[in-house]
């Protein structure tokens, strides 16, 4: 059974080698056999049988081929062994022995007993010894010597050949554990090289590049380990060849040169296998450069294609021709701007697309994965270089009509002034006349340069561009353009007739021409009368007509140029509203470039690292609500504004249409200090400046950022432009609630600014109800309760105290320090103390000082008197505060009438031979409709007095004519509500007579617009003169202030008159020592709770 042969190493045997019992010195025979020694070894048949095997069977593995092939010489030198000693060495040698044996030498015993016993021994048993190689005994060296040259043996045996076994065991081990590194060295090449080669290509950049690293470290470190096989195979042969080296007359012996042989041949097999491996690296190393360089390229792809979408996304939106030369001028801007800032990506784009070119020029081994994007890439470029340039093309088409639109309009425009610039005073003469025809023909025949002539070639040239709102503008200017001319047109005819010769009728009963001319009271028909019956009919209508247009133009001369001055606000009406419009575009452009300029890059993540962290996710503080604003103006306001161009004193119902819409400015400014504080700390960013430098902004994004501030402050200024040219228009209503409601917003605004610095409130600040007032005042206390030494020196030193009005509450604060810069000027408020309005009562008026009134609290536990900083400002704050307190108490009548009525429907009814129950339930229920109806007309009127309703026990009188009576007694008085005044509870109720108004003429202090008569109106402040009373309880009124008469309900005309400062008032009693005052305090309360208080006394 064959069995594998296991090659047997030196450094497996080596403690067996170093024995020596046997040893391969080099030497040769003859024939080249190589020659083997058995050392004389007293132990030598001790030596275990499988050592024995292992050492010849390594010996024998040493020489070549070749030369093992010829045969071994065996030296076996017994020289100092016993006979028997030397039979059995030579029977276990020759038996055991594994390879070809040339021939045997033994060197026998040198005693002289021992050497004639071998002789006898060797004859006599010659035939123990019978082998295939011949067995020869020699008796001494010099015999030796003869069968092998002296050279071939080592110096034990006579020889000169240089041996040393320890340098030889040494010698062998290292060559053998060298030929094992080239080997291992070999399969670990080969082993990587399949590893290499059976690795799947990564799919993205950090796998790629990853396993690039690794493989590249494993090759260094297959270099480096071939590096030190190739020193350590260098080290062996340098001490093979070292003799040599040292005295080159030295011969190596075979067994050296063998040696030699098998370095040199391992060094070249060493470097093959690298030369092989270094090949196979730079194909794997050049196929995964490849890859990584195709990786960067889809990554880079997939980025440029985004950011390519992005700006083709973004260039779909350059979708608005524009409404003006100057909007589309900032579009085209804006174009421009885009596409220098789109050319990085463009550019990009083209780079890529030329570094996938020369991927494919190099053979790349993913040709065909990089030839599409490449097309894919020339495609997206030269469709949006082509798409920008197709947007400018229509944008400057579109420039061009708007040119000439605005040519149009300016040239309107001009004729207007030019007509309303034409006193019609000196076109009386044919002189003034004909001189005025020449300016309009003049201005008219520049009219072929500027006005639109055909407007279905305007539609064909422009067609491409003209969309719904477009072509209706130009067809709105194209009517003004035919209205402009119609107007000039009338105005030729007109001054024609001025100019031509005047001729007078022959006829001597005819008046002279220049009579009825001049004559103001001509008309039409008195003319025909001049006419002489003679006169044909023809020349009577030429006549008419005449002296029609004539009278026409003389009413105008004599009425103060009415017609030119209706033009001229007109035109002053006309420019308003075109700056209006105009800023509003400007205002809703500059928004849209603020979000997408700033707010949007913020989001852009090729811009994050520009971004601070601390700035980031802090948009909405930075822009609070303006996106919110830009949509309401962009698609809401502007749009709803432009459809008012041509009827501009109407455009006050715009603005109360959309006035809810306009709320949404209090969320900005009270946003507003935290944004500027937020820009403050970051307005040096890099991001904020490559935003300014991309947008080509000369200033930066706060000036951007107070925008609408300035926007909703600057709708007021153009509102009351609008209503001083619109006065005697139809909606001069409109415009004046327009700015009312405007400024009320602005106030609210501000109001909400300060409600939010106040700090040390505990409470929910909206549960209070709407702001109604703020403002600073100096403040006194003059409490019932406390120490009289407080109360002195709380009445000579007043507090500083910033007041906040709301609906059920007045908060007293304490204003601090204005620090900071901007809006943290913005002073803070010190929350002190509040008091609730369901136990506010005030004083109006507090003698010595016209700008003090007192609030009280708890019928007057708590009495604080307010110095205002005007009378205006008192008075301000005394009528917001009176509507409160009315609204309180008419909540509280109601509640108290609608609990008088359940009692009275419960409670049975005394017999009575007059009325039944019935009847008395209808009049009772007629009493409460009426006493409903004068408080919803009281609500109706927005006037800020409450109704007044007599006390029992108490009456009206008319006062005196003095005005320090009235000044006395302003306001409300104890009489006009018993119930709530302070000098009521102190001083009791007075006698006196039923309410009465009586004529006389008094100042209104609150406006009223809806009278019987539609054209009578009066206005806070008007003198009116009460002239009669008619029926059905009305009065016969006249506006001494505008001329106007008519008739006005009475439970109305006290509430406009009832705290009149003028020539006439109404008082409590003649004797109007008592200051006036109002409260819904604990006796509002109380009547909410039993029929029984004095509400149920209150007559309606």
């Amino acid at each position: 059974m064959h069995q594998d042969i296991i090659p047997l190493y030196a450094a497996d045997i080596q403690d067996q080698l170093k024995k020596q019992f046997a040893y391969l010195s080099g030497g040769r025979g003859g024939d080249g056999c190589p020659v083997i020694t058995f050392p004389d070894y007293p132990a030598f048949s001790e030596i275990p049988e499988k050592e024995f095997q292992n050492v010849l069977t390594y010996l024998t593995s040493i020489p070549s081929l070749r030369d093992a092939g010829i045969g071994f010489i065996l030296v076996i030198d017994r020289r100092q062994d016993k006979w028997t000693s030397v039979k059995a060495s030579i029977l276990r040698i020759t038996a055991s022995f594994p390879g070809n044996l040339q021939l045997v030498l033994v060197l026998r015993p040198t005693g002289f007993f021992h050497r004639a016993l071998s002789d006898i021994a060797f004859k006599f048993n010659k035939d123990e010894f019978k082998m295939k190689v011949p067995i020869i005994m020699l008796g001494s060296v010099s015999e030796l010597q003869s069968y092998i040259d002296k050279t071939q043996l080592t110096e034990d045996l006579g020889g000169t050949l240089d041996y040393c076994h320890n340098r030889w065991l040494s010698r062998r081990t290292a060559i053998e554990g060298f030929a094992q590194k080239v080997k291992q060295t070999a399969q670990i090449l080969q082993s990587f090289g399949t590893e290499l080669a059976e690795t799947e290509l990564p799919n993205d950049v950090q796998s790629t590049s990853s396993l690039l690293a690794t493989h590249t470290e494993k090759k260094d470190k297959m270099k480096e380990d071939i590096r030190l096989a190739v020193e350590q195979g260098d080290d062996i042969l340098g001490s093979i060849t070292k003799p040599v080296t040292e005295n080159p007359e030295y011969k190596l012996n075979q067994d050296q040169l063998d040696n030699q042989t098998t370095v040199e041949r391992l060094l070249a097999q060493l470097h093959e296998t690298e030369t092989a491996f270094d090949e196979f690296w730079i194909k794997h190393q050049q196929k995964l450069e490849q890859c990584l360089r195709l990786r960067n390229f889809e990554q880079n792809f997939r980025e440029v294609k985004a950011a390519l979408d992005t700006v083709s996304e973004r260039l779909s939106a350059f979708i608005d021709v524009g409404n003006s030369c100057s909007h589309v001028e900032h579009i085209l801007k804006d174009l421009a701007s885009y596409e220098e800032n789109s050319c990085e990506t463009v550019a990009k784009a083209r780079m890529l697309a030329s570094e996938g070119d020369a991927f494919i020029q190099s053979n790349h081994y993913a040709v065909d994965s990089i030839i599409p994007k490449c097309s894919e890439l020339h495609q997206l470029c030269d469709a949006f270089t082509t798409e920008i340039e197709r947007r400018r093309n229509l944008l400057n088409k579109s420039l061009e009509l708007h040119g000439l639109l605005e040519k149009s309009m300016k040239w309107c425009d001009e004729g207007i002034y030019l007509l309303a610039s034409q006193p019609v005073d000196k076109c009386q003469s044919q002189d003034g006349a004909e001189s005025a025809l020449q300016e309009i023909e003049k201005f008219l025949d520049t009219g072929a340069s500027n006005k639109i002539k055909e407007l279905n070639k305007i539609y064909r040239e422009y067609a491409h561009i003209l969309n719904e709102d477009l072509k209706e503008h130009v067809q709105k200017v194209f009517q003004k353009q035919e209205s402009m001319e119609e107007m000039f047109q009338k105005r030729q005819v007109s001054l024609k007739k001025l100019a031509a010769k005047q001729t007078r009728p022959v006829q001597p009963v005819a008046p002279r021409p220049e009579a009825f001319v001049k004559s103001p009271c001509t008309s039409p028909g008195l003319q025909r009368d001049y006419v002489s019956n003679s006169e044909s009919s023809a020349l009577r209508r030429v006549n008419y007509r005449r002296g029609k247009s004539e009278m026409t133009e003389l009413h105008q001369s004599r009425g103060g140029s009415t017609m030119d001055d209706e033009e001229n606000l007109a035109v002053l009406r006309q420019h308003v509203m075109n700056e209006l419009i105009e800023t509003e575009r400007a205002y809703v452009e500059e928004l849209l470039c603020v979000l997408e300029g700033y707010a949007a890059e913020m989001d852009n993540p090729l811009m994050a690292h520009l971004i601070s962290p601390e700035l980031q996710n802090k948009k909405d503080i930075l822009f609070g609500n303006m996106e919110e604003i830009y949509h309401f103006h962009n698609r809401i306001f502007l749009r709803e504004l432009e459809n008012y161009v041509e009827y501009p004193e109407l455009v006050g119902r715009c603005f109360l249409d959309q006035m809810e819409d306009f709320q949404i400015y209090e969320k900005y400014c009270q946003n507003k200090p935290r944004s500027e504080s937020l820009w403050r700390q970051f307005s040096d960013s890099v991001f904020f400046q490559e935003c300014q430098r991309k947008l080509d902004h000369k200033l930066s994004l706060d000036s951007y950022l107070l925008k609408p501030v300035q926007r909703i402050t600057k709708y007021q200024l153009l509102l009351k432009e609008m209503l001083k040219y619109s006065k005697n228009c139809e909606g001069a209503e409109d415009l004046q609630e327009a700015l009312t409601s405007i400024l009320g917003i602005l106030k609210a605004v501000n109001d909400s600014m300060h409600q939010i610095a106040i700090t040390g409130y505990d409470g929910n600040l909206n549960e209070l109800g709407k702001l109604l007032m703020q403002g600073s005042f100096n403040v006194w206390t003059d409490h019932k309760k406390g120490h009289s030494k407080v109360k002195d020196l709380a009445r000579f030193k007043p507090m500083q105290r910033h007041l906040f009005l709301h609906e059920k509450a007045v908060l007293f604060c304490k204003k601090r320090e204005e620090n900071g810069e901007g809006y943290e000027k913005a002073p803070s408020y010190s929350y002190k103390h509040s008091l609730n309005m369901a136990a506010v009562g005030i004083t109006e008026n507090v003698k010595g000082d016209a700008k003090k009134f007192e609030i009280w609290y708890n019928a007057r536990e708590e009495v604080y008197i307010i110095q205002a900083p005007t009378p205006e400002v008192k008075a301000t704050w005394v009528n917001e505060i009176r509507k409160v307190l009315t609204s309180q108490l008419q909540a509280c009548r109601e509640a108290s009438q609608h609990r008088t009525l359940e009692q009275t429907q419960s409670l049975p009814l005394p017999a009575s031979s007059c009325t039944s129950p019935s009847r008395n339930h209808i009049r009772n229920t007629k009493k409460m409709e009426e006493r409903k109806t004068d408080l919803a007309s009281l609500e109706s009127f927005g006037t800020t007095v409450a109704p007044k309703y007599p006390e029992k026990g108490k009456g009206w009188a008319k006062t005196s004519h003095s005005l320090d009576a009235s000044e006395e007694n302003d306001g409300w008085s104890s009489a006009e509500d018993p119930l709530n005044s302070s000098d009521a509870e102190e001083e009791g109720g007075g006698g006196g007579g039923e309410m009465k108004l009586t004529p006389g003429k008094y100042t209104v202090v609150t406006d009223y617009e809806k009278g019987v008569s539609e054209e009578f109106t009066v206005k806070s402040g008007d003198l009116v003169q009460l002239i009669c009373e008619g029926e059905d309880g009305l009065w016969y009124v006249k506006n001494l202030s505008t001329g106007r008469e008519g008739w006005i309900p009475a439970n109305n005309l006290l509430t406009l008159i009832g705290s009149s400062k003028s020539a006439q008032s109404l008082s409590s009693s003649e004797s109007g020592t008592a200051s006036s005052t109002l409260s819904t305090s604990s006796s509002c309360s109380d009547s909410c709770n039993a029929s029984s208080t004095s509400f149920s006394d209150i007559k309606g």
